[in-house]
Parts: C-alpha cells; sequence; structure tokens
C-alpha cells in the first residue's frame, strides 16, 4: 500500500509521518470545515501528508443517551465537502456491513473500529470497497494476531491495509501503549499510531469514558521514536463541548506546536 495511491494526499514524497486528523465525531459542517481548514494550514507548512478524520456515527457508546451522531447522511455528505473544499482525502468508521459501500461512496478510507476487527464480514465488506482499509488493533489483541485481520484484507483481493494501535487495556478503566508491538505489526502493514484513543479511561462509573490529554506529547514521541508511520489525532477548538471523546482530545490550538516537534524530532531520526 503506498500513500500515493490515496487520492488527494499531498505531501507524499516528504519522508515524514502522515497524520489522520480531525474530530471525533461530526456534529456539523461549520465545524467541521473549521478544523479542516487549520489542520490543513498547519500540514501543508510542516509538509505533512493530511487525511481528515470524522466519524458518521459513534455506535459504541456506553450510554444509550450518549450522542450518536447528526444523522449518516447528513455527516456523510459534510465528509465528502470536506474533501471537495480543501481538496484531501477523508476517514471514518464503519460498523456494519451495510456502512461499508455506503461510507466509500464518501470517504477514501474506512477504518474498522478496534472492538470490530475481527468481525469477518465486516472487513472484507471494506475491503471489496477497493478503498483503504484501516484496522484498529483490538484492545484486547496482541500486535501479532494482527497479522490475521490484514490477511483477511488480503484474501479478499486488496492490498490496501493499514494498522492501527490505540493501546491495551490495563486493568478495567486504563489503556497503556506497548511500543514493542509497532515494530511487529509494521512487518504486516503500514503502521499507525492513535495518540488520542490510547489515553482513553474507558468504563468509568458515570458511563463517559475519561482520558489524559495532558499526555499526548510524551506518547506521540514515543510514536515517532519508534518509527510508527502514521499518527491519528483527535482534535477540536472546544474539546470540553465536544460530544464524543472531549476528554481525550487535543486542543485544535496546540496542534502546530505538537506537529512541528514531531517532523524535529522524525526528521533527526531519519538523518541518523
Amino acid at each position: 500500500m503506498q500513500l500515493q495511491d490515496i487520492p488527494k494526499l499531498k505531501h507524499t514524497d516528504a519522508n515524514n509521518f502522515f497524520l489522520l486528523c480531525g474530530p471525533c465525531a461530526i456534529e456539523g459542517e461549520d465545524m467541521a470545515f473549521r478544523i479542516a481548514e487549520r489542520v490543513l494550514e498547519i500540514t501543508n507548512k510542516l509538509e505533512i501528508p493530511y487525511i481528515f478524520k470524522g466519524s458518521f456515527k459513534k455506535a459504541n457508546r456506553s450510554r444509550i443517551d450518549s450522542f450518536t451522531g447528526i444523522g449518516d447522511e447528513k455527516a456523510l455528505e459534510i465528509l465528502a465537502k470536506v474533501s471537495e473544499k480543501f481538496n484531501v482525502p477523508t476517514v471514518t468508521d464503519i460498523h456494519e456491513v451495510s456502512d461499508a459501500a455506503k461510507a466509500a461512496q464518501y470517504v477514501d478510507v474506512l477504518q474498522i473500529p478496534a472492538f470490530l476487527v475481527r468481525q469477518t464480514d465486516l472487513v472484507v465488506a471494506a475491503a471489496k470497497t477497493g478503498k483503504v482499509v484501516n484496522l484498529k488493533k483490538g484492545q484486547f489483541m496482541s500486535p501479532e494476531a494482527m497479522k490475521h485481520a490484514v490477511q483477511k484484507v488480503k484474501d479478499s483481493g486488496s492490498d490496501k491495509a493499514w494498522i492501527t494501535d490505540r493501546g491495551t487495556m490495563f486493568g478495567y478503566q486504563d489503556m497503556i501503549v506497548d511500543f514493542r508491538g509497532i515494530p511487529t505489526m509494521r512487518e504486516f502493514a503500514p503502521t499507525v499510531l492513535d495518540v488520542t484513543h490510547s489515553l482513553q479511561q474507558p468504563n468509568q462509573s458515570a458511563g463517559v469514558t475519561g482520558g489524559r490529554p495532558d499526555m499526548i506529547e510524551t506518547i506521540a514521541r514515543a510514536g515517532i521514536v519508534n518509527n510508527v508511520d502514521g499518527l491519528f489525532i483527535e482534535t477540536h477548538f472546544d474539546p470540553a463541548n465536544a460530544k464524543s471523546d472531549g476528554a481525550n482530545m487535543l486542543h485544535l490550538d496546540n496542534l502546530e506546536s505538537l506537529l512541528t516537534n514531531l517532523v524535529s524530532i522524525r526528521k533527526t531520526i531519519n538523518s541518523l
């Protein structure tokens, strides 16, 4: 799988990590445009290949009254508008087999959530769309086990697979990143580190996931040092009032300084 195969992706010859970045969920057109515009300004400046991320719906919720989306078609249309307006590729996650073909009409990358990565029918349906399939490592899975998820994509006639590490369950209410898994998974497919979800604190008694956004730069730096191919970062201009996963998102105002530092680290590593 080559980055050059993704339409609209720029700076693919920059010898840099690529970035999947945006809000957890699409809350509306204005917020999506505001985030995409700012992230694109930063990534163009730093020559980082950029893919806009936004969930068109949230199926994995602790409570029935949690925000799940603004409507599937409406959110998917906003993703398509972001792609057209800013000339960037987009990624969204799918949860059911029927989502694959539907979402593939609007986005460039289909993401399989960590809790669903062992669902064969879902992975196969995503692969058969011809889109890139971003396979999130299950919080309960070893890095070695991800070779089977990648193989399902290949057996479905596609070589367009990535793996994303989003942490491993550590007790009932915490996540931990085992950086030993990165070189293992890179043997199977290009590997992304999901920085913000790795800092979640799930299963809180209130039914709302907590997080440690103060550790974002620490985890991101470690990922770059350990040669991840890409980073996944959720960001928002007002995380405290975001409708989903605000507790572990990066404030948009802090993104440029973080990425600037990470690019410097990658350049230093490349020069060794």
